[in-house]
């Protein structure tokens, strides 16, 4: 065994009644948060998606104490607000479900995507240092212009390629995918999508073609770049009516699944087989998933029942956890750090800085 990892430090902060009083009830999967580390790392923004706007907040991250509960549950430090504020960006006209934030390498710009109820997807270029927010990259409409029932939406990056999108849209059972504003191909699902991720390093192909999808109790894989089976390359069938909420892969390219079954499964895909299967980890259902960047062999998991908790899957064994204090409206970590955000319907924030140890 290599290095161990631990919470550095677990800390609430309250977003300002002033800013956002009545957050917009969230869907069972929480994607209405994410959040970036300034350089110096003194501090993080964190963005979040309630109604037609986001708004972003930012938390100090420095050297703080950190202390444990009953069960080792770890206890968060109160901090407050440094800065909050209204983004100024095209405005959607339905209810935010799904933001994501990316960085492009090289440039020191930050990335920004929202989606709303409708597919409508809007990509908005940030300073790195969270200022200059006016810069609409591109803005698409759904290809049914919104036409029909709203529903959860979900939305990712290419890993590698940031102007290359995917957007799920549970009630059409569709995913369309885009390169900037040009639509590339529409996937059709079998079941209502809830969760999406573009996989990495498979050791062949294309890093931004191969596409994972959890519908219903499924997981589908796709690569974008053949089109025999609608470009479905496989379905991996987990239990009858325990539908999936989350997916998400690991820089090795494994993939893993949770949802009503109350279980992590990693699959590898070059064997399409579970390698692994953490049954019953939580209380109760699983709608978030994160593999660490530390350490692969890591995994952050959040549940419905306010808990999120760091574990070692291979041996199942949890590392720390620790609770919010009402249901997640948005929840995420950072794309390459093991820095966490959560968002409660309450208006806590909690931001865990997990290391390595050993």
């Amino acid at each position: 065994m290599g290095s161990t990892l631990e919470a550095k430090s677990l800390r609430k902060a309250v977003v300002p009644p002033t800013l956002l009083e009545n957050p917009s009830p969230g869907n069972l999967q929480s994607t209405r948060l994410a959040l970036h580390v300034n350089e110096d790392s003194s501090s993080c923004w964190v963005y979040i998606a309630s109604g037609c706007n986001i708004y972003r907040l930012q938390i100090p991250l420095e050297d703080s104490w950190l202390s444990t509960g009953k069960e080792g549950l770890l206890i968060p430090e109160t901090k407050e607000v440094i800065e909050s504020s209204l983004l100024k960006r095209c405005p959607h006209r339905s209810e935010i479900q799904s933001i994501v934030l990316t960085e492009i390498e090289s440039t020191g710009y930050l990335v920004l995507a929202s989606v709303d109820a409708y597919g409508h997807l809007i990509v908005s270029k940030l300073d790195a240092s969270g200022k200059d927010v006016d810069k609409i990259t591109y803005s698409v409409l759904p290809r049914d212009f919104g036409v029909g029932e709203g529903s959860w939406s979900g939305v990712c990056f290419s890993p590698i390629q940031w102007s290359m999108a995917a957007v799920a849209r549970s009630f059409c059972k569709s995913v369309d995918v885009y390169d900037q504003d040009i639509h590339l191909r529409t996937l059709r699902t079998l079941w209502y999508p809830s969760s999406l991720s573009f996989i990495r390093n498979l050791g062949h192909g294309n890093e931004s073609s191969i596409l994972a999808v959890t519908e219903g109790c499924q997981l589908s894989v796709w690569d974008l770049r053949i089109k025999e089976n609608g470009g479905c390359l496989n379905r991996i069938c987990g239990s009858a009516g325990d539908i999936f909420y989350a997916v998400c892969s690991s820089s090795t390219g494994n993939i893993a699944v949770g949802g009503a079954d109350r279980t992590v499964t990693i699959y590898d895909p070059r064997r399409w087989s579970a390698i692994s299967r953490w049954v019953h980890c939580s209380k109760y259902e699983i709608t978030g998933l994160a593999f660490s960047s530390l350490d692969p062999d890591y995994i952050f998991v959040q549940g419905v029942d306010y808990e999120v908790f760091c574990g070692q899957w291979q041996e199942s064994s949890k590392v720390f956890s620790f609770r919010g204090d009402s249901n997640w409206l948005g929840f995420s970590k950072c794309s390459n750090r093991d820095i966490l955000g959560g968002w409660c319907d309450s208006g806590s924030i909690f931001v865990v800085d997990v290391i390595a140890k050993g």
